[in-house]
């Protein structure tokens, strides 16, 4: 079987991590929308890592739900999977999704990079054991410990969280795994889950991986712009309902 899963906020909303929507998401009475912007940051950086630390924070004490766990069970179970999250978070690896079955089309918010070079603490996050960056990662988290703005080890320029932004483009490579996966193969069923598919390339890619009639599966308590093409419409809480899909699929 061959399964392509899109996953928006909802899913993790369902863990108490906030969406960017409504006056749950805000902070400090700040909109999220205008915090998570270049422009922001280039105007009061503190401010915006002073959010991003609470946000990692938050995160950090989370628990992957229902709907993570079951993502993660058909991700194991199925011999061809991509799961495309708009996610910044860890749930989903942390409830068992391998890298090399996930694209965080948003970015990493534990990632931390620097415009100015390029350098980023991605490679040291994944070889954590490796002597060749322990002082970098050291330096990067001695700097945050100290709730200050961080700095690149490499050529001193304010460092940033590693996630999208905003007007930013999403990532190239990123892109060219999800365009890999879909141009490999006709998908037998499509999962949408927690998005609000707002953003255009949502709707794309389900409509690429359901081009020769795979099952469109929508989970979402609320009608969005996919909900007229889902060849089925799940009304539910995504960690209610996926875990219920999700075995159907399996047996």
């Amino acid at each position: 079987m061959r399964v392509l899963v899109l996953t928006g906020a909802g899913v993790s909303a369902e863990s108490g991590i906030p969406t960017f929507r409504g006056k749950d998401g805000y902070w400090r009475n700040l909109d999220p929308a205008k915090l998570a912007t270049p422009e922001a940051f280039a105007r009061d950086p503190q401010l915006v890592w002073d959010w991003y630390r609470e946000r990692r924070q938050r995160i950090r004490n989370a628990r992957p739900n229902a709907a993570h766990e079951a993502v993660a069970r058909l991700a194991q179970r199925t011999d061809e999977f991509l799961l495309v999250t708009q996610n910044v978070d860890d749930l989903h690896a942390r409830a068992g999704v391998a890298a090399e079955r996930m694209v965080q089309i948003h970015g990493d918010i534990f990632v931390t990079r620097c415009p100015g070079c390029d350098w980023s603490d991605a490679e040291t996050n994944n070889i954590r054991d490796d002597t060749r960056f322990a002082g970098a990662r050291l330096s990067i988290a001695a700097q945050e410990q100290e709730n200050g703005l961080p700095r690149c080890p490499k050529c001193q320029a304010l460092v940033r969280p590693g996630v999208v932004w905003f007007g930013e483009q999403l990532p190239w490579s990123e892109l060219q795994r999800v365009d890999d996966f879909l141009d490999g193969g006709a998908c037998d069923v499509v999962i949408v889950a927690g998005t609000t598919a707002t953003f255009g390339y949502i709707i794309d890619w389900a409509l690429r991986g359901n081009r020769d009639g795979a099952e469109l599966i929508e989970v979402n308590p609320e009608e969005t712009p996919l909900s007229r093409i889902a060849t089925r419409l799940v009304r539910e809480p995504a960690a209610i309902a996926l875990p219920r899909i999700v075995d159907d699929l399996i047996a």
